[in-house]
């Protein structure tokens, strides 16, 4: 009988070792392209001992590669002839606080709910000053006679800060509004060197540069940020919190708050207190519209009533103390769309912090 050739040399065998081969190299394959953490790694590991090895710092390239991805931020359009106003700012320069949700309510003026005394409670807080300002006539330092149709009462008196940044042109002003062709006071606040910066979704252009020290912008201060994910919300894009305005502007401190936005003033007023913002401003010098409960306040007129009235409370938890309230008698007599206690529908309101607390 003959002898048998070994196995190891039978094509079957050498056709085993093929495909095992073949298969190890596919495994190699497959790890290396679908490994991209262990590639990096050890691309960082190798960059880490050559400079070491050879003494030497990384190549100036790779250097001023490196400081680009740090410090590139955000580039406006190129060749946009508007001004350039307020360069935008990196976001989360400024430290948040946490952010509270809903305002502390504050007990029911009467064992029940009852309007007449809510609203008697509430028109006596308006009517009331909690501290004395002598001097708020904007005229006397700008030299010029022209009135506003509104008095937007500011204090100018020595104690407060105000008129001592003024003189030496360092203060800033906010005004809100809605398509108000009314901008006395802001020009008299120009006129007085204050950076003004007037924000009304009804301009024309993104940013408007009158004279040396007002700024028009094309913007509509709300109390909460348009969502881009939503198609709703698209047609809002130039709707932003204030908050979000100072940290894209760079801006610290405001110096006066004035705001004229029929009826949103309330939820603003209510998303600065939340946010901590009101900490950042001067004076606040808002009308307040209380013929009807305004943007998104429901409840019934008692629950309203209670609401206006916890959220000024609040104001005055942040050390913000009342000094001047208009009563406009132009405006229709209505309280919650009746004819009652005597009230008008429209108040400007004036707030500065008390110099007295910490």
């Amino acid at each position: 009988m003959p002898k048998g050739r070994p196995l190891w040399r039978g094509p079957a065998f050498r056709l085993c070792l093929l495909s095992a081969a073949l298969f190890l190299c596919l495994q190699l394959a497959l790890r290396r392209s679908w490994c991209p953490e262990e590639r990096a790694a050890a691309a960082a590991a190798a960059g880490r001992a050559a400079p070491s090895a050879r003494g030497t710092e990384p190549p100036p390239a790779a250097a001023a590669a490196g400081r680009r991805r740090v410090t590139y931020v955000r580039s406006g359009r190129r060749g946009s002839a508007e001004p350039g106003c307020c360069p935008l700012q990196p976001p989360g320069g400024r430290r948040r606080k946490t952010i509270r949700w809903h305002i502390d309510l504050q007990p029911w003026a009467s064992p029940t709910p009852s309007l007449n005394y809510e609203a008697l409670r509430f028109l006596k807080y308006i009517s009331t000053s909690q501290i004395l300002c002598e001097h708020m006539n904007l005229n006397s330092l700008t030299g010029h006679s022209e009135t506003t149709k509104k008095p937007w009462s500011i204090c100018l008196d020595e104690r407060f800060s105000l008129i001592h940044r003024m003189r030496n042109k360092q203060c800033r002003l906010y005004s809100l509004g809605l398509g108000n062709d009314d901008n006395q006071f802001e020009v008299n606040m120009a006129n007085s060197g204050c950076e003004v910066h007037r924000f009304d979704p009804s301009i024309k252009s993104a940013h408007i540069q009158e004279g040396r020290h007002l700024w028009y912008h094309r913007l509509s201060i709300d109390w909460r940020d348009p969502n881009p994910a939503i198609a709703a919300h698209k047609f809002h894009s130039n709707t932003k919190k204030l908050g979000t305005i100072l940290n894209e502007f760079g801006h610290q401190k405001i110096d006066v708050l004035k705001a004229d936005v029929e009826s949103a003033e309330w939820k603003i007023l209510e998303n600065l207190i939340l946010e901590d913002v009101v900490e950042q401003i001067g004076q606040l010098v808002f009308e307040v519209h209380i013929h009807w409960p305004g943007f998104e306040v429901s409840g019934s007129d008692s629950t309203v009533v209670r609401y206006w009235y916890s959220l000024l409370r609040e104001l005055e938890l942040k050390d913000f103390r009342l000094f001047h309230t208009y009563k406009d008698l132009s405006k229709p007599q209505m309280f919650l769309k009746k004819e009652a206690f005597n009230a008008s529908s429209c108040y400007t309101m004036s707030w500065l912090p008390d110099p007295l607390l910490p």
